[in-house]
C-alpha cells in the first residue's frame, strides 16, 4: 500500500507543474497581478507581495498532510506531501537558482540549469502582466533548449 501512496505524491508533484502553469499565467498575470507585478518590477526588498503566493500553495498541501494523517486518508496526505515536495523544488529552482535570492549554486555550467534560468529571463523580459512567456518552472520549451544547444556550439566551434 505504501507504493500506492508514494505514486500519488510523485503524481501529484507531476501535475503540480500544470497547476503552477495555469495559476502563473491565468491568476498571477491576471486578476491577482497586484501581488505578482512586484516580482517583475523588483523594488528592492527582500521581501516582495508576490512571496504570499507561498501561503496560497502552501496551505492546501498543510491541510491536505494533517487532515489526511488526522483522519487516515492517506491519499489526501500523499496528495498534500505532492504539493508541498512540488514546493520545495520551486523554492529551489526559482529562489535559489534562478534568481539567487540565496547565493547556493552560482557558478554552473548544466544545460537543464541555463535553459530554465534563459527561459526565465524570457519571461521576465515582460514587465506588465501582458504578452508573457515560458509561465511553467520545470518543464523548459524546446526553443530554450536550441538557445542553449546553440549558445554551445557558437562556442565549441568559434
Amino acid at each position: 500500500m505504501i507504493i500506492l501512496y508514494i505514486l500519488i505524491t510523485l503524481l501529484t508533484f507531476c501535475i503540480m507543474e500544470g497547476i503552477t502553469w495555469l495559476t502563473h499565467k491565468y491568476v498571477m498575470h491576471g486578476f491577482l497581478w497586484y501581488l505578482h507585478k512586484d516580482h517583475h518590477q523588483p523594488q528592492g526588498h527582500l521581501l516582495e507581495k508576490n512571496d504570499a503566493f507561498f501561503l496560497i500553495f502552501a496551505i492546501p498541501s498543510w491541510l491536505c498532510i494533517m487532515l489526511g494523517l488526522q483522519h487516515q486518508n492517506y491519499w489526501a496526505a500523499a496528495i498534500g506531501f505532492g504539493i508541498a515536495l512540488y514546493g520545495f523544488a520551486y523554492f529551489l529552482v526559482h529562489e535559489v537558482i534562478i534568481h539567487q535570492r540565496f547565493k547556493w549554486f552560482t557558478r554552473t555550467n548544466n544545460k537543464y540549469i541555463r535553459a530554465i534560468r534563459w527561459a526565465h529571463k524570457m519571461h521576465h523580459k515582460h514587465l506588465d502582466k501582458y504578452e508573457g512567456e515560458s509561465f511553467g518552472m520545470l518543464i523548459v520549451a524546446k526553443k530554450y533548449w536550441d538557445k542553449i544547444r546553440k549558445d554551445d556550439s557558437i562556442r565549441n566551434n568559434g
